[in-house]
């Protein structure tokens, strides 16, 4: 019979078995991959740790893999290894602000979380997750440009309402913005957050939010509300999506809430094809 034994904490010598597991999914697994590829396995410069559960006897080699860090991101692993992933996490008080992945791997570790963790404030159970590896099918929006440094404080309004209207919660509370604008300006400053810009105000934005060495995950797509209805949604994703398959030779990427029709058929008019599932649970 096949065991697992308890999660543990990666390291260094598990490099190969991790970024073999990360490559047989290189869209799904975009979010640590990224992260591997610069930091490695150590958890202060990932930003996080990687645990793994490897099989007993015949099977070796590592079976299982979760991120935990800001988000706890499970990425591959059966019922016992998602209670082992459960097990660990549950040693300590919660510090994560999510629980976000492949679907199966997120709802069946939550089913493990939620009667110490729960209730969540919000599981999207159902979050299609899309690629796009040629041009896209719309005219990209030759208007989408890079956000420059200097227009932090124009674009920062834009990415607040954008996170209040897909997350729910005003990223300025507690520290009264300062974490959520440090990670807005390192986008900027890393050249990977876009936007239309009509005299002093955003229209249209998006970030490339993680980009491994063969994909890059769209994030934070916006218009302004008293611009939809305008086809800025589709031609400014189609401008992003092009950067990074003509740009940077990547694959883009992007998940979705299943429920969210215009932005499904947005994505889909840009050439997008579904490729997976995401779930999120939001705390």
């Amino acid at each position: 019979m096949l065991r697992l034994a308890g999660a543990r904490l990666l390291d260094e010598r598990d490099y190969p078995a991790v970024r073999s597991l990360l490559a047989a999914d290189p869209v799904g697994s975009c979010m640590v991959a990224a992260r591997v590829e610069v930091a490695g396995l150590d958890p202060w410069r990932l930003g996080g740790e990687l645990w793994g559960t490897e099989a007993r006897r015949r099977v070796g080699g590592l079976q299982g893999l979760c991120f935990a860090g800001p988000n706890l991101i499970p990425l591959r692993g059966n019922s016992a290894a998602l209670r082992s992933f459960a097990d660990r996490a549950l040693r300590r008080p919660r510090s994560c602000s999510s629980l976000v992945g492949p679907a199966d791997q997120v709802l069946g570790l939550w089913d493990e979380l939620v009667d110490e963790w729960g209730p969540a404030r919000e599981v999207r159970a159902d979050q299609p997750l899309m690629a796009l590896d040629d041009a896209p099918a719309v005219s990209p929006d030759p208007a989408v440009r890079r956000v420059r440094p200097e227009e932090i404080d124009v674009y920062f309004p834009a990415a607040v309402a954008m996170f209040r209207e897909e997350v729910g919660v005003d990223p300025r509370l507690g520290d009264g913005g300062a974490g959520y604008r440090a990670r807005v300006t390192e986008l900027i400053a890393a050249g990977r957050a876009f936007a239309r810009f009509e005299g002093d105000e955003v229209v249209f934005k998006a970030e490339i939010g993680a980009m491994s060495g063969s994909v890059g995950q769209i994030q934070g797509v916006w218009v302004n509300p008293r611009h939809r209805g305008r086809g800025l949604g589709a031609a400014g994703t189609a401008a992003v999506a092009d950067r990074l398959v003509r740009g940077y030779g990547r694959t883009a990427s992007l998940y979705v809430n299943s429920f969210n029709a215009p932005a499904l058929a947005a994505y889909r008019k840009v050439g997008f094809r579904q490729v997976g599932r995401y779930a999120t649970v939001l705390f």
